[in-house]
């Protein structure tokens, strides 16, 4: 059961595409358990297991995480609500620094392979997770999800989480950073709606700023609610579509990137 949403592992699809559009299941058996106790009146009584979930979550995080250091590879985790640009976002970036960086992307999604077709046509590698019912990527699928990369030949790897900002926020990866992606078509108040997501996050990028003359959003007011939040947070300014404002972004990637 996720700890924030209620959503089960046990539903989640463990089913990844590669960017030829095969797919490949793995079966894994784990004890999840119902989280539940039955009484010998009949009475049921809740168990929370959120600490077990996240205790299980965080030693495979800290597997993959050692993992990429070995490799010398620069993980990022894309977070974001729904339609916010991520994807856009992600083959601008991918189109315009492959030759420069070494790239590689697992695409999370509940369901279709839409978005890592969208990845594959830029000649990334990219793997698809499906999740099913599930509303966010964990570490057990990100360490699957790597099968298949040459990791030994990787700077980066990009992990485009599903459209959430409540659940992603809980599930450690392994990755360097969280970077959270916020449209100006959202409200400027998102930062305070969902605070623990922008509390982990690095990054947060302000995308699709070249519709800000049609809105009405204040992109001041936005960027205090983030720091009001998380203080350290970076906050870059950036069209997707225009590419405005995304060399601010390629420079801090480029910083992250172990030479």
């Amino acid at each position: 059961m996720c700890t924030t949403c209620g959503c089960s592992p046990d539903t989640m699809l463990d089913h990844d595409h590669d960017s030829d559009g095969r797919k490949h299941s793995h079966s894994h058996e784990h004890d999840h358990g119902d989280g539940h106790h039955q009484h010998k009146d009949g009475r049921r009584t809740v168990v929370s297991i959120e600490e077990d979930i996240l205790a299980k979550n965080n030693r495979l995080a800290a597997f993959n995480r050692s993992l990429f250091k070995e490799k010398g590879i620069f993980v990022l985790n894309l977070v974001s609500s729904p339609g916010s640009g991520k994807t856009t976002l992600l083959e601008r970036t991918l189109r315009d620094l492959s030759d420069k960086f070494r790239f590689s992307v697992i695409e999370g999604d509940q369901q279709t392979d839409n978005d890592a077709q969208r990845i594959a046509a830029t000649g990334v590698a990219v793997r698809q997770i499906n999740t099913g019912a599930g509303c966010h990527l964990d570490a057990h699928q990100v360490m699957h999800g790597t099968e298949g990369f040459d990791l030994d030949n990787l700077d980066i790897l990009m992990i485009e989480n599903v459209g959430n900002l409540v659940c992603p926020a809980a599930f450690d990866l392994g990755e360097h950073h969280k970077v959270a992606v916020l449209s100006v078509t959202e409200g400027e108040d998102k930062p305070l709606k969902y605070p623990q997501m922008f509390h982990n996050s690095t990054v947060m990028l302000l995308n699709k700023t070249d519709l800000l003359p049609h809105l009405d959003f204040d992109v001041d007011r936005c960027k205090e609610y983030a720091r009001r939040i998380n203080p350290a947070i970076i906050i870059l300014e950036v069209s997707a579509r225009t590419g405005e404002g995304m060399e601010s972004w390629y420079r801090w990637l480029g910083e992250g990137v172990v030479r």
